[in-house]
Parts: C-alpha cells; sequence; structure tokens
C-alpha cells in the first residue's frame, strides 16, 4: 500500500522551530529573547526580521554591525536592505557557531534561493577581515551539499519517471505516484543525513538512493511499476515467520532483506556497480533500516514518521531542507541557463534545435570515471602480478615480504581514517577503495620497472623496490587517484580542507592532503613521484592528471614548506655547500624545463656531486650509478654538500610556477605598467631563494603579492593592498585564508598585511629600496615557461604543417558510451574546406569500421599495418619550427593519397554503371 499522506504544511508549520533545537555539536544558544527596547536604533524592518528568526540581542547588535560596516559599498551590491540583512545575520550566526535559524528559513524571509544567498554573502567581504574563514568554510560546503543534492534529486526524478507507470507533476489526477515518491526522496534524505558525516559524498550518496529506490520498488503494487522493474522483482519471498496462534492471521510474507536482481537491474539501468551498491546496502543502509525498524517489514514506511525524523535532521543541521527539492520550491530552483550560453557543436545542414549537445551530469560523469577506472585494473589483480614477482625476486633483498607487510598496515589505517572521515558504516567501503588502489599500485610500479629496465638495461632494482618511502608514495599516489575519481578528493576549498581558522572537530574532509597524513609522508617525498606515475599510466583522464598537477602545485605553493618538512634539511644542506651551489641559479632559467626525470632518479639517487654544476637536464642517468659512492674530493678542495636532484627539479618548477602566477596577477592589475613586472619577479625570486625561511608555515602567493605592494611603493605606483587581495581572489585555485590567515609569529596568525608590515618587509627592508635607487639590483632571468609535462591523449592535436586541422586519437572502445555520442563518433572538424561530405563519411568509415577488408580496399601501395593510436610528436618542442620535418606531413599525405584513390575508385564506378545502363 502505497504511504499515508503527509499532513499538508509540515514543512511550513515547523519552519520556526530551530530556536528550539539546537545540534549537540554546536553552541548551546542563551535562552532569551530580542528586547526592542534594545534595538530601538535600529531599523524596524531589520528587528522585526531578527524577531522571526529566533535571534537573540548579541546576534542582532553583530549582524547590525556588520550590516554598517558593508553599507558605504552598497553601490557595489543590487540587492533589498532586507536581503543584505538577512546575509549579515547569516555571517553572524555562523562566526558565533550558534544555532538559531536554519539558512531555508533565511532564504524564505529574504525571498532568495541558494546560488543568490551565496553570491550575495560573499559580496559582503568589503574588507579583508569582513567574512571569516570559518564563514567562508561554512558557506563552501553548504554550496556543495546544495550542488550534490540538486544533482541527486535531477536523478531521481528522470529514474522515477522509468520507474513508475505513471508519472507527473499533477498531484491532484496521480496522488498515489507522488506520494509514493515524496516518501522514497524523503527517507533517502534521512539515510543521507544518517549514515554519512559527509554528505557532499555524491557516489556514496547515489548508491544509498539506488538502495532507498529499491527498498520502494520491491513493495509497490505491480499497476504503479514500469514492465522492466515490474518484471525485475525476485519472485521468491521469504517465508512468513512462526507465530502464535493468536496473531497467525497477521502473518505476512516478508520481502527479501536485498532483492539482488533488481538492485542489478537499478544499477545496469544507473551504469553504477552492481557490487558497490550491495556493499553499500549490507553495511550502511541495511543498518538505517533496522533503525526505523523497516528492514523486514512489507508495508511502506509512514509518511508523517519519516517527515518527523527528516525535520529534526534538518534542524540540527541548520542548513537546507532537501524536502524542497521536491515541492520545487523556489528557494531551491536552479537558475535558467539561456540556451547562447551552452556550448553547442556546430554542425552543416542540420537545424537548429539539433545542433545543441547537452552537458554531461555530474552523476553520469562520476559513475563514467569510476567505470573507466575499475575497467583499467580489471587485468590487474590484488597481488604482483608475474611480471612484478620476477623483478622482486631479482633484487639482492626480496621486497616481496616488506611489501605485503606495508599493504597491511596502510590498509588499516586508511579504512579505519575513511570510516572516520565519511560514516561510521563505511569502513568496508574504505577498504574497496584500497584494493582498487594496491591494484593500480601493482600496475603502475610494473609499468615503471619495465621503463628504468629499458633505460638503463638492468633488471636487479634492490636499492628503489627496498626504498620505503618509494613504496609509501607510489601507494599514496594511487589511491588518491581512486579517491579523486570516486569525487571524495577535489579542490573546492583550494587545498585548505584542515587546521588554519579552527576547523571542524570531526574530520569530514578527505580532500587532498589528506591522504600524506593517513599514510604518514612528507609531501616533499610524494612530488617526486607525480611525474613519473602519470607518464607510467596513460589511461589516467585528462581530470585525473589536472588533479595530480594540482596536488603537485598545492604541494609547491604551500604543503612542502610546513616546519617538519625534509625541504628544509636539504635546503639547509644546499646553502651549507657555498653559495654558488645554492639550489638553482637564475642563471639556469632561460634552459628549457625537460621531463626526463623518473622516479629513480629522485629517490635513489637525489643527491649530485657538489663541486660539479651539472647543467639543466643532463644525459647523465644518476640512477645507474646508485649504488656508487660519490666521487673523492680533488686535492686541496674543501669538502661540500651534494646537490640534490630532487632540491633542483623542485626549485626549478616552483619558479616556474611562481612567474606563471605573478604574470596572471601582474596582467590584473598592472597592465599599464609592463615595466614593474620583470623588478617585481627578481624581488620574489630573490625570497625564494635566500630567504626561503619565509616560506616557513607560509603560502608562495603571501610572499608574491607583499613582493608586488613593496615595487608598487618604490616606485610610486599607487596600488593598494585590498586591490591586490581583490585581483588575487578572481585568480585560479586560490582561497581567501591565503591572505586572511597569514603566521605573523609562532602561534599567531594575521592578514597579509601585517605579515607585510611586521615580517616581509623588515626582513628584506634593504633590498627593496635598493630598487628606489639609482644602482638597482640585476634584473633575474625570466624562466622558460614549456608546455606541461602530463599529456592529455585524448585532447585533440595540431596535425604537424597545417593550423586548422586538428585530431583527436580514437576513443578506446571498452570506454562508456556516455563519453562519446554517436553524433561526436563521427564528427570531423576541418576550419577550411575540403571537399564533398562524401570524403569525410568515407574517412569516418575507415577510421572507424573493424573491418580491415576495407582499409585494404583502398590503394595506397603496400597494406599497412593496422593503427591503434595515432602517434604525435611528445617532446614538447613546438612542431611550428619545422624541427622534426621528417614526419610532419605523413598525415597530410595519406588524406591526399586517400582522396585521389577515392576519386579514381567513383571514376571506375560511373563508367561501369554508365556501361551497365547501356545494356
Amino acid at each position: 500500500m502505497p504511504p499515508k499522506k503527509r499532513n499538508s504544511g509540515t514543512t511550513q508549520s515547523k519552519e520556526l522551530k530551530s530556536a528550539e533545537s539546537v545540534s549537540p555539536d554546536k553552541k548551546e544558544s542563551p535562552k532569551l529573547t530580542l528586547s526592542a527596547k534594545k534595538h530601538r536604533d535600529k531599523d524596524a524592518e531589520f528587528v522585526t526580521l531578527c524577531k522571526s528568526l529566533h535571534v537573540t540581542d548579541l546576534v542582532c547588535d553583530r549582524a547590525w554591525t556588520l550590516w554598517k560596516t558593508v553599507q558605504d559599498s552598497m553601490n557595489e551590491i543590487a540587492d533589498s536592505e532586507k536581503r543584505v540583512w538577512g546575509a549579515c545575520l547569516f555571517v553572524s550566526g555562523a562566526d558565533m557557531d550558534v544555532a538559531y535559524f536554519t539558512l531555508t528559513q533565511v532564504l524564505k524571509a529574504v525571498s532568495l534561493n541558494v546560488m543568490q544567498f551565496v553570491d550575495l554573502v560573499r559580496k559582503l567581504d568589503v574588507n579583508l577581515d569582513t567574512i571569516s574563514t570559518k564563514v567562508n568554510s561554512a558557506l563552501t560546503r553548504l554550496e556543495k551539499k546544495y550542488n550534490v543534492t540538486l544533482a541527486l534529486y535531477q536523478r531521481f526524478e528522470k529514474t522515477c519517471k522509468k520507474i513508475f507507470a505513471v508519472v507527473s507533476d499533477d498531484h491532484v489526477s496521480f496522488p498515489r505516484e507522488r506520494e509514493t515518491m515524496r516518501s522514497c526522496w524523503t527517507m533517502f534524505l534521512l539515510a543521507k543525513g544518517r549514515a554519512l558525516q559527509m554528505e557532499d559524498d555524491l557516489v556514496i550518496s547515489f548508491q544509498l538512493l539506488l538502495c532507498t529506490l529499491e527498498s520502494f520498488i520491491k513493495r509497490c503494487p505491480p499497476d504503479l511499476l514500469q514492465p522492466l522493474y515490474k518484471s525485475a522483482i525476485s519472485k521468491v519471498q521469504s517465508p512468513p515467520t512462526r507465530t502464535s496462534r493468536r496473531n497467525q492471521s497477521k502473518a505476512k510474507f516478508r520481502p527479501p532483506e536485498v532483492d539482488l536482481q533488481l538492485l542489478k537491474t537499478l544499477c545496469e539501468e544507473n551504469e553504477c556497480n552492481a557490487e558497490e551498491v550491495k556493499n553499500v546496502y549490507q553495511t550502511s543502509f541495511s543498518t538505517f533500516l533496522d533503525s526505523l525498524d523497516f528492514s523486514r517489514s512489507s508495508d511502506f514506511p509512514q509518511a508523517n514518521d519519516l517527515n518527523q525524523q527528516y525535520e529534526e535532521h534538518y534542524l540540527k543541521s541548520r542548513d537546507i531542507d532537501g524536502r524542497l527539492f521536491f515541492d520545487g520550491d523556489e528557494t531551491v530552483l536552479l537558475p535558467k541557463v539561456e540556451i547562447s550560453q551552452v556550448e553547442r557543436t556546430p554542425k552543416k545542414n542540420l537545424p537548429d534545435e539539433d545542433l545543441l549537445i547537452p552537458p554531461q551530469t555530474p552523476i553520469r560523469a562520476a559513475m563514467t570515471s569510476i567505470q573507466q577506472l575499475r575497467g583499467d585494473l580489471t587485468s590487474s589483480g590484488d597481488q604482483p602480478s608475474t611480471n612484478l614477482a620476477t623483478y622482486f625476486k631479482n633484487c639482492t633483498v626480496d621486497p616481496t615480504q616488506a611489501v605485503l607487510k606495508r599493504l597491511e598496515t596502510l590498509g588499516q589505517a586508511f579504512s579505519q581514517r575513511f570510516g572516520q572521515a565519511v560514516g561510521p558504516r563505511c569502513v568496508v567501503l574504505g577498504w574497496q577503495r584500497f584494493k582498487l588502489g594496491v591494484r593500480l599500485y601493482y600496475k603502475v610500479m610494473e609499468a615503471m620497472l619495465k621503463s628504468e629496465e629499458k633505460r638503463l638495461s638492468v633488471q636487479n632494482f634492490s636499492k628503489l623496490l627496498n626504498d620505503s618511502t618509494f613504496h609509501t608514495s607510489l601507494l599514496a599516489c594511487a589511491l588518491e587517484v581512486v579517491m579523486a575519481t570516486y569525487g571524495e578528493s577535489s579542490f573546492k576549498t583550494g587545498g585548505y580542507n584542515h587546521g588554519g581558522g579552527g576547523g571542524d572537530p570531526v574530520e569530514t574532509d578527505v580532500c587532498f592532503p589528506w591522504i600524506l597524513d593517513v599514510v604518514n609522508l612528507a609531501a616533499f617525498d610524494f612530488y617526486k613521484v607525480i611525474e613519473s606515475f602519470i607518464k607510467a599510466e596513460p589511461t589516467l583522464s585528462k581530470d585525473i592528471v589536472k588533479h595530480l598537477e594540482t596536488c603537485e602545485n598545492l604541494i609547491m605553493e604551500r604543503i612542502a614548506w610546513r616546519t617538519d618538512s625534509p625541504l628544509f634539511e636539504l635546503l639547509t644542506q644546499e646553502h651549507e655547500g657555498g653559495a654558488a651551489e645554492q639550489v638553482e641559479t637564475p642563471a639556469s632559467f632561460s634552459q628549457p624545463l625537460q621531463h626526463n626525470h623518473t622516479a629513480a632518479d629522485l629517490y635513489l639517487s637525489p643527491m649530485r656531486p657538489g663541486l660539479r654544476i651539472l647543467p639543466p637536464e643532463s644525459p647523465a642517468t644518476p640512477s645507474s650509478q646508485a649504488a656508487s659512492q660519490p666521487p673523492a674530493q680533488p686535492a686541496g678542495q674543501t669538502p661540500r654538500h651534494p646537490k640534490s636532484n630532487s632540491l633542483s627539479l623542485f626549485y626549478k618548477k616552483l619558479y616556474r610556477l611562481a612567474y606563471i602566477r605573478l604574470k596572471i596577477l601582474c596582467s590584473y592589475l598592472l597592465s599599464s605598467h609592463p615595466e614593474l613586472e620583470p623588478i617585481i619577479w627578481t624581488l620574489f625570486q630573490h625570497t625564494l631563494q635566500h630567504e626561503h625561511e619565509l616560506m616557513r608555515d607560509r603560502h608562495l602567493d603571501q610572499l608574491m603579492m607583499s613582493a608586488m605592494y613593496a615595487i608598487c611603493k618604490v616606485k610610486s605606483v599607487d596600488l593598494r593592498f585590498k586591490t591586490i587581495v581583490t585581483a588575487y581572489k578572481n585568480m585560479p585555485n586560490t582561497n581567501q585564508e591565503t591572505f586572511k590567515h597569514v603566521l605573523i609569529t609562532e602561534g599567531h596568525y594575521d592578514s597579509i598585511i601585517v605579515f607585510y608590515n611586521q615580517v616581509f618587509m623588515q626582513k628584506l627592508k634593504t633590498n627593496i629600496l635598493q630598487y628606489a635607487s639609482t644602482r638597482p639590483p640585476t634584473l633575474s632571468p625570466i624562466p622558460q615557461i614549456p608546455r606541461s609535462p602530463y599529456k592529455f591523449p585524448n585532447s585533440p592535436l595540431r596535425v604537424p604543417g597545417s593550423n586548422n586541422v586538428y585530431i583527436s586519437p580514437l576513443k578506446s572502445p571498452r570506454m562508456s558510451p556516455g563519453i562519446m555520442t554517436p553524433r561526436s563518433r563521427m564528427l570531423v572538424s576541418i576550419g577550411e574546406s575540403f571537399g564533398l561530405s562524401n570524403r569525410f563519411q568515407k574517412i569516418n568509415q575507415m577510421v572507424n569500421s573493424s573491418d580491415r577488408s576495407f582499409k585494404r580496399t583502398l590503394d595506397l601501395g603496400s597494406t599497412p599495418k593496422p593503427l591503434k593510436r595515432l602517434r604525435f610528436d611528445v617532446d614538447g618542442q613546438d612542431e611550428a619550427d619545422g624541427s622534426k620535418s621528417g614526419g610532419d606531413s605523413t598525415l597530410i599525405q595519406k588524406l591526399a593519397e586517400m582522396s585521389s584513390t577515392r576519386s579514381r575508385m567513383q571514376e571506375q564506378k560511373m563508367k561501369e554503371d554508365a556501361e551497365s545502363r547501356k545494356e
């Protein structure tokens, strides 16, 4: 039977009970009511708003003070006073960490939707300290949770249309179906809230949604279901339990705990791994059902009971009432996107309505990424492969047992910490993630060793394979890939997921660098493996490669500069070796940064002779000499510490990253003063090379902004810090904590202005003033900015020798159909006219056809071998310079030959047709 109808207006009737329902992990709200006499100095409508939200005098005063602070800049905020008041109340409540009202209650009071409100709150940050990092973090979490819930509801609505026989927004005509769907959605929201601490985990939340749908579908009357799901329900029901003669008439057939056939159908229809969903059901969802006393019941849950229990959870969380998505409430509606804003793919001879290709939904993208990762690891096992085991046995000291023991220890640590962060019942899911990571770890390790064997012609890698840091780094990188694929590690907060401004007492974030803390690994050691990992695993998606590149940038910007980092020990050794040997000299900036470093170079042989300054990217192979001792010092020379390969590469990448970020900021602020950029860079580079202690527990961008302000000051260019940080917030991958929460002295943090005055200026005052003299310091060379070492094999690449032709390698057939539409499979985009459309069709037919006989019909001389992948120049050189002209025109020549051949074939066919007509 369908669930009983919820009382109309349930949500509305309980909207203002939050003052009496306080989360146990928040500060207790004082039991005080608002006194109108104390607030005669304030606007009457503002006081009325405060009363409706049940705030206290203290919050009212604080919000009014904030309002007066931002009032002067109201010309920049095109919103009514009441809406800004609501934003000020939200900010004040979040800052004080007290529970008076929910976000939904504020939204309804000021008539705004979620995204409009988030934008408004961020506009209030008119000064550096108007919005605290605590408020910004809370706002970011709310925004992410809203986006996840919206994506889940959109998929829920779409899936229900495939499940139920009649689905309509008409509540009157089809009340039974609508009430069933409403109860299902509410029950899912409650399950998500109770099972997960990280309610913004899209993948696990979606798997819980499928579990909820399964529990409702198998209890539905057959006439409510579409044929697919009607037939998917298992015909075998659990027998009734033994009952006394008195209760025998009440005995009912109970549905099985989980209908595997039905669950499998749901997963197949939603491109989700059935085994993973089954595990979520057994570990988390079944416990939730037991808490409702619903797991073995054949009836629907009572709608009123579900609403009451979700109401309690929603009021404690203080955020968005998820039931409003089902009601289509204006506070959670997504703003309409104009068609012109959606990317179009141009096509010839098609009506306008066919040009629009809708973007991939978040859930579809996540399922596709997971499917691709699992497909890549299908042939990889939980144990070392035969080839990898042979490498282990060839070692002087067999590392097999140490590897297995390490994996067991780190597996326990990872799964436990995963459960603590995601949800108490998710430890088993943590083990699943870890096992996928282990498979990837073994696969990449084997690829690395094969590459090293080919490069060095050796098979004994005992030193590398017995290096614990190397193994831990490689495993951590594999786990980070898995976490990023599942959407559990992202950079919504700019990398500031821990510490700083007093985070949550319970760990609810597994963003990078969470994994480093779990496996107890220094960020500087992790950075060494990233580039080799990407090169050894060519199947990584473009998004994952970008994710790892962002991890590398975060390490160079901030994480590697923490006090306990081994980076400082290496820097101390370098500076003790003499000024000539200090990290990277500016003279090497103009030399190209080639990317031929391997993990063996950086882990096995991190040191190179101190007296011999090798030119960057020397053809020497340090790893081949890893077991040997450094050469003896020449007579009469003072012994020096050897120079670090890993530190040298780190600083090369650091300088290039620093200059790129400075160039972006200068383009925002100093376009009218281009002569200042090289001067600012000289001061910035000098600070990184000679005053690296300023980076300890700080961020690269803090030194960048300080250097810009200092040079503008001495050059009499009017540029205020407020202007600098305003522009800085518009740069990619930035966080306001960078300029609001800067280390001043040990344990004391303040804004970047205080840092500049009390630390940066005091340390570099003499050097800064030199730029105002008639004999300023020599300018540092500008680093050469190479193409990224992280190639994206699936990205369009320009055909050598042509300005307008781009080709994407053929996608692997095992990939999900969601990646390519039938239309994009046959798409050819040429910048200039190439002739008749049938030529394109034949080219596509040849590329896409698996029938080799068709290829052999083309008269191209000797029969070509089938190409698995188009090969392009991947050595980092620009094809435009003509430096590799040997094979530049091969593809163009082939296309011309194909065109000529097809013309001859067409002419021959026309002659044959003409002769046949004559006959």
